[in-house]
């Protein structure tokens, strides 16, 4: 029986491309049943019977639909009733996609590729023309969900926030100008890390991060027991502003290799290893010890290095007031520098991008697919406990 039906629809087919125009005939006369049917609940007589006495509304002919599916496009025949009450619910009025294209128009968007880049894409995949100014108005829907996003109520207390800046390029009155990009990854006191928000600011200083800071505030963080930050223009004077109590730990593998940049190939290796004795004393005062003895080496050749430790000390020096356990979580700045890199991967398309709407698009994007793969931090149970006899001392 399944051969024959088969048979059947197969016809006179000889291409892949003969199959496909069945498939969509297949599609079109399956849909326009169920629409036939939906009528029928609808009205409450079917097709071909007779109008009983007393009834005001019956079908009023049909209208085309042209939509869009992954066999190519599809024109559907709607029937209408007399009063215009009938709603159609297999494919609702104003819905001109069918079978997921526009969810996968956004999946593409989000993985980076361009407005043009997608639509060739999808006309090649699918065998219809999708124009750049649709795929961007799809995309657009994306929008509202960022701004629901950038606004969502956050929890009271984190137990670290990583902050950093990204640079890309954005379109403004037809020049191409660098804005940044403020991103804040959170860890929460179950041990889960979140990405608390994007703000987009001509560039980083003081002003922006405190008028960010402000505004994770705003939507109800009340503490933050670490920030974890790189060498951040403005950042420390932001925290202080913002959240006092809080402390404040700089990266110290930046610090390492900002420290380094110029230094002789001859001479790399030695001083790594000096620094490296710094970081790792088991307390604040032996690593204090052990940068005046870097210092008394050093100074000759690399003063600035010494400089630098000296003037940034305070903020390098908070992991020594933790176990080891939560400094091994907050001495780096991995997460957000991780995090960076997978924005950096879905970004690496685009030159520059049109507006700040549509460079929030796809981060968002890319953010909501990071996210997914997010597992808890290791050692969490030790880390939480460390964290709760600390939190109580103070």
């Amino acid at each position: 029986m399944e051969k024959e039906l088969l048979k059947k629809l197969r016809g006179d087919a000889k291409s892949i491309e003969d199959l496909n125009r069945i498939f969509v005939d297949l599609k079109k006369g399956l849909i326009e049943m169920m629409y036939d049917e939906e009528m029928k609940e609808h009205l409450g007589f079917s097709k071909n019977e007779q109008k009983e006495g007393g009834r005001s509304n019956y079908r009023n002919g049909s209208y085309s639909k042209k939509v869009r599916s992954k066999d190519g496009e599809i024109e559907l025949e709607v029937p209408r009733d007399r009063e215009g009450e009938y709603e159609p619910k297999i494919v609702p009025k104003g819905k001109r996609d069918i079978f997921g294209i526009e969810d996968k128009i956004i999946l593409l968007y989000g993985s980076g590729m361009t407005t043009r880049d997608i639509s060739d894409n999808i006309k090649d995949l699918y065998g219809f023309e999708v124009s750049e100014t649709t795929v961007s108005n799809v995309t657009n829907r994306v929008l509202e969900e960022v701004k629901e996003w950038q606004n969502r109520p956050l929890k009271e207390q984190y137990a670290a926030i990583f902050l950093d800046g990204l640079y890309f390029h954005i379109k403004q009155d037809g020049v191409v100008c660098k804005a940044s990009v403020y991103g804040m990854i959170g860890i929460d006191m179950d041990g889960n890390k979140e990405v608390l928000g994007l703000y987009i600011g001509a560039s980083e200083s003081a002003k922006y991060w405190l008028l960010a800071l402000n505004e994770i505030k705003t939507r109800g963080v009340k503490e933050v027991m670490i920030f974890c930050t790189d060498n951040l223009k403005g950042i420390k004077e932001a925290i202080e502003a913002a959240y006092p109590k809080s402390d404040h730990q700089k990266c110290i593998v930046h610090q390492v290799r900002n420290s380094t940049k110029h230094v002789s190939s001859k001479d790399i290796k030695a001083v790594c290893n000096d620094l490296k004795s710094v970081y790792n004393a088991s307390t604040q005062e032996q690593g204090y010890q052990r940068l005046e003895g870097f210092r008394k080496k050093w100074d000759v050749k690399y003063k600035y290095i010494g400089d630098s430790w000296e003037y940034n000390w305070t903020e390098l020096s908070t992991f020594w007031k933790y176990p080891p356990e939560i400094r091994r979580l907050i001495y780096t700045t991995n997460p957000i520098e991780a995090f960076n890199r997978c924005m950096r991967k879905v970004t690496k398309l685009r030159g520059s991008f049109p507006s700040a709407d549509a460079l929030l698009k796809c981060l968002f994007l890319g953010v909501r697919r990071l996210e997914k793969k997010w597992s808890k931090v290791h050692n969490w149970g030790e880390i939480y406990g460390q964290l709760l006899i600390i939190s109580d001392k103070n």
